[in-house]
């Protein structure tokens, strides 16, 4: 049975069994559900949410994703709730009880403390006869047939149902707060996500030397500016603005095709109108620029003004890329 077949034929039927379990999962979606959505977008307060066993880690994952997507959110462990924690439940919360069951000891002890307290309570489990469903204000059904353990023991599909119906949750909160990609930004500032929803080229071109020469420069100094300011190109600028550029692969074409250009000047091998951004362009969609044009640097205006350069090195950098 310890086969390469064998074990791809188990992962298949587990992935299938999750699957279809979750497929199911939509027929179950009622007015409970709209109304628990309702609830949470109009409570002053946060959504609190608990369960024990592996319903908890479910639990700490939705907070996640709640708290990721403008919709603040916090974990209790059921059982440290009636050891203390209970004081994390303030006066307009909205607690969200997690079960598969939903007739664990710590359940049955924590839901009429809560009740007492007069919050509102939302029940995730797949026993609508349970005593959890029969307290709670509204009822998520995360009901399925059976786990894809073979025993039908181990959490794995009821699981998998109770973490769908927490994303459906949040995806739902998502849109009806018409949380955008800036609203995104500000809860993920860290790492490539976030960089690519707020990191704007001035970001990246302030940080850079800023290669310029005008049309009457002489190639000498020209060769000094890009060697220089360690870019491979420079802005060929008039009045501070930019009608040209110069890369390092221009120098390279004009000595192989020019014997003396001592007397050339930077207007005798620029590039004209060349491919430049506003300053407040986003990163993101300056690497879209530079991929569709092949090309390893922008030039940067502010205004109408040359403002600086952006390179493709700048925005692997920062892991853009």
């Amino acid at each position: 049975m310890d086969t390469n077949e064998a074990i791809k034929n188990t992962a298949a039927r587990t992935l299938e069994m999750e699957s279809q379990a979750v497929s199911n999962l939509i027929g179950l979606i009622d007015d409970d559900f709209a109304n628990a959505v309702k609830l949470i977008l109009q409570s002053k307060g946060r959504v609190i949410i608990t369960g024990v066993g592996k319903s908890a880690i479910i639990a700490t994952k939705i907070v996640a994703t709640l708290n990721s997507t403008g919709t603040p959110a916090v974990f209790m462990h059921a059982a440290d709730a009636i050891h203390g924690d209970l004081g994390l439940i303030l006066k307009d919360d909205v607690v969200i009880c997690i079960s598969k069951s939903g007739n664990t000891p710590e359940i049955k002890v924590l839901v009429p403390l809560i009740k007492n307290a007069g919050n509102k309570m939302i029940a995730i489990t797949g026993n609508l006869d349970s005593y959890l469903a029969k307290e709670c204000d509204f009822i998520l059904n995360a009901y399925v047939e059976k786990e894809a353990c073979p025993n039908n023991l181990a959490p794995t599909t009821s699981t998998t149902a109770q973490l769908v119906l927490g994303d459906a949750l949040a995806v739902c909160l998502l849109e009806l707060r018409g949380f955008s990609s800036s609203d995104f930004a500000k809860y993920h500032p860290g790492g490539a996500l976030g960089k690519k929803l707020y990191l704007r080229v001035k970001d990246l071109a302030s940080q850079n030397e800023k290669p310029l020469v005008t049309p009457e420069t002489d190639i000498k100094k020209v060769i000094i500016e890009i060697s220089e300011k360690r870019l491979g190109v420079t802005a060929v600028v008039d009045n501070g603005k930019i009608v040209g550029i110069i890369t390092d692969g221009d120098l390279r074409r004009m000595l192989s095709k020019v014997e003396d250009f001592t007397k050339l000047k930077a207007k005798d091998i620029m590039s004209a109108n060349p491919k430049r951004v506003e300053h407040m362009t986003m990163a993101v969609d300056a690497l879209e620029i530079m991929e569709s044009f092949e090309i390893s640097q922008l030039l940067v205006e502010k205004n109408g003004q040359y403002y600086g350069v952006v390179h493709l090195h700048d925005l692997i950098k920062e892991g853009i890329i």
